[in-house]
């Protein structure tokens, strides 16, 4: 009886917090776009690259929340939609896409204080939007699109900063495409996609061991998609947005899974239906940037939401 009790309050409290969620419209970003990547550096959110309509837009534009500004920074050597990016050491690593010559195995780094950018080693194989995962200072790029099949891939190649090196890693229990990923407690969590371009869009979540190098299967999405976010806060994974075609009416859902349970529940909705979009974390905070609320990559915005849990 106690248990059931127990099991009830936190039931009680969960559905009480979502309740208190909001969303709020913030200062728009200078340039609309789609297929952007966002990271976070010191506490503001950089913004790069994405598309405007067929362009391939090279700027960087930083948003600090404390002020709700944006500022512009000295753009990318190439520009491209597609792109992934990620932080380490207070470097921004900018890895993979789709340019003018089509797809890129291009890794560029990004240096905050000098407002720089250096060529690295590039990737194994050029990729459409790949998924990346930070552990103990190396990037693994998941999936994607796959420069020689132009078919979703299941690879997983590490990326060492330090020394500027790839390694091949086990590949996914599937291929991904438009898929998103996460860390937590140095575990790499995946999210949705498709297995196929013909294919509907998948549920299903595995998770990566970078000491082990395995993967392991987990509890499926409550809504299968792709072209969604996913973020880390407090321990807990929101999944946010999408949609179940590559061209379509967006997803506004917000779910969240809890790994240490391996359980889902719903959060509040964005205000705005998106796909093509990208999120950040910053001060407990989800910023929802850029992106299509017509579903398709060629309609682009400058919306920025903030989610308070």
């Amino acid at each position: 009886m106690k248990k059931l009790m127990f099991l009830f309050w936190l039931l009680s409290c969960m559905l009480f917090l979502t309740s208190c969620a909001s969303w709020d419209v913030k200062t728009p970003m200078p340039t609309a776009r789609s297929s952007l990547s966002t990271c976070v550096l010191d506490d503001k959110i950089y913004a790069i690259g994405g598309g405007a309509g067929y362009s391939r837009i090279p700027s960087v534009e930083v948003y600090d929340p404390s002020t709700d500004t944006w500022t512009k920074k000295g753009n990318m050597p190439v520009g491209r939609i597609f792109l992934s990016t990620a932080v380490v050491d207070g470097r921004i690593y900018v890895i993979g896409g789709y340019g003018v010559g089509g797809y890129l195995a291009t890794v560029e780094e990004y240096d905050p204080v000098t407002d720089t950018w250096r060529k690295k080693a590039d990737m194994p194989t050029p990729t459409y939007a790949p998924a990346l995962g930070v552990v103990n200072g190396e990037i693994y790029a998941i999936g994607g699109k796959s420069g020689s099949t132009f078919e979703p891939t299941s690879n997983v190649h590490k990326y060492d900063p330090r020394t500027d090196t790839w390694t091949e890693r086990s590949n996914m229990s599937v291929p991904r495409h438009r898929h998103s990923a996460v860390v937590v407690d140095g575990r790499i969590y995946v999210f949705g996609g498709k297995e196929r371009a013909s294919a509907p869009p998948l549920s299903s979540v595995e998770v990566y061991d970078p000491l082990t190098d395995t993967w392991t299967l987990k509890t499926d999405m409550p809504t299968a998609r792709i072209l969604h976010c996913a973020v880390v806060l407090d321990g807990r994974i929101f999944v946010i947005g999408g949609g179940k075609y590559n061209y379509g009416q967006p997803y506004p859902f917000v779910e969240i899974y809890d790994p240490s349970s391996n359980t889902w529940t719903t959060g509040k909705n964005m205000l705005t239906a998106r796909t093509f979009f990208a999120a950040s974390v910053v001060k407990g905070k989800i910023y929802a940037i850029g992106g299509s609320p017509s579903g398709s990559w060629v309609t682009v915005s400058s919306i920025v939401e903030e989610y308070n849990p």
